[in-house]
């Protein structure tokens, strides 16, 4: 499992990269150890993973547990090669550690020696890794519509996220929006003759200073939240300039209408516009990710609970791929790893976390309760 994880990671499969070489080394993985791995290939380097384990008389529809195979890149502050593994003090270090190359080694592993052990398995098992979860989901977009065509509804989905072993059944959702506001060049040294985009949006950043949405907070997942993250205006020191962009993250909750939120948007540009004649600008969706909850009450829920030994479930505030996932199955999210340690430098995962998972999972695995 270590060995695996240490080359996924030196695949460095960043969106730059993409996640082919990653996907191959998988495939040798499991083929080496008597398993079939189907790729699917696109754009040269993008790949989907796909295994089917089945079971010798399956009483009830397949489990999947859906991974991702990219990870984010590596920024500076690192005080290790960030794709060359390095182990110190019980800890494997290195990009996809936690987020979440660990976790496809302890499921890869999990099924390797469940093949191996071959205990009675109450349904086929189907374990998919996808491309793209850190971009556009890419991956898990072009899986669901095969996995449905192939398989019909699974029992449940199990996606391995970092929740430092814990069951979360809900996330909030994300809603990335850019706002361009539209102005009109001219020479530095005569502003009057221009219309400055960048002042024009910074009307915009005023009124957002108070601005909240008026979303209801969910019992498990709070508010939703908005931040501006990012903006871009302007071409030379001398030049006024005529474009500027914000980008706005928002967290939404369940039942949260991305449609609704952006008019929300919409209604705020136009009040501006109506006091300022001369302003201009416009709306776009960057990406837009549904919130996820899975009602505690599902069978697939208990049964994972039932398995690992938990007594209770949670949510968390990031995203995952799972609402992609959601219309084949109900989705509880459970991996190894602290969620803290995602996308940072020197990014870790415990090697003790990583036997656990592997063991959880082949739990969850024989689990017999629908």
């Amino acid at each position: 499992m270590k060995t695996l994880l240490g080359q996924l990671i030196a695949a460095a499969p960043t969106v730059e990269n993409g996640e082919l070489r990653a996907a191959e080394i998988l495939k040798a993985y499991f083929e080496c150890h008597g398993l079939t791995a189907e790729l699917d290939i696109w754009d040269g380097n993008r790949a989907n993973l796909l295994v089917h384990l089945k079971a010798d008389t399956p009483t009830g529809a397949p489990l999947l547990a859906a991974s991702h195979l990219d990870v984010v890149p590596a920024a500076a502050g690192w005080t290790t090669a960030p794709f060359a593994m390095a182990e110190r003090d019980g800890r494997l270090y290195g990009r996809g550690t936690t987020d979440m190359l660990g976790a496809v080694a302890a499921i890869a592993a999990a099924l390797v020696e469940t093949e191996k052990e071959k205990p009675p398995l109450p349904r086929d098992i189907v374990f998919a890794s996808a491309a793209g979860e850190e971009t556009d989901s890419c991956g898990a977009k072009r899986l669901v519509s095969q996995l449905k065509e192939r398989f019909g509804a699974v029992s449940g989905v199990l996606i391995p996220e970092p929740t430092d072993l814990k069951v979360l059944r809900a996330h909030r959702g994300i809603l990335w929006l850019k706002i361009a506001a539209h102005g009109r060049t001219a020479h530095g040294s005569m502003p009057h003759l221009g219309i400055n985009a960048i002042l024009k949006i910074n009307t915009l950043l005023n009124r957002l200073r108070d601005f909240t949405l008026p979303q209801p907070p969910h019992p498990l997942l709070g508010g939703c939240s908005m931040s501006v993250n990012r903006i871009a205006g302007g071409s030379g020191t001398n030049i006024v300039p005529e474009h500027c962009a914000i980008e706005i993250d928002i967290r939404t909750l369940p039942g949260q209408s991305a449609e609704a939120t952006t008019a929300l948007f919409e209604t705020l540009l136009a009040e501006i516009a109506k006091d300022d004649p001369e302003y201009k600008a416009d709306i776009s969706e960057l990406r837009c990710v549904p919130a996820l909850e899975t009602p505690a009450n599902e069978p697939f829920v208990r049964a994972v609970c039932q398995a690992v030994g938990a007594s209770q479930t949670g949510s968390v505030g990031f995203t995952t791929d799972g609402p992609y996932f959601a219309p084949l199955g109900p989705v509880v999210i459970v991996g190894p790893g602290n969620p803290a340690q995602c996308h940072k430098p020197d990014e870790y995962i415990e090697i003790a976390a990583l036997e656990q998972a592997k063991e959880m999972f082949k739990k969850i695995f024989q689990n017999t309760e629908d």
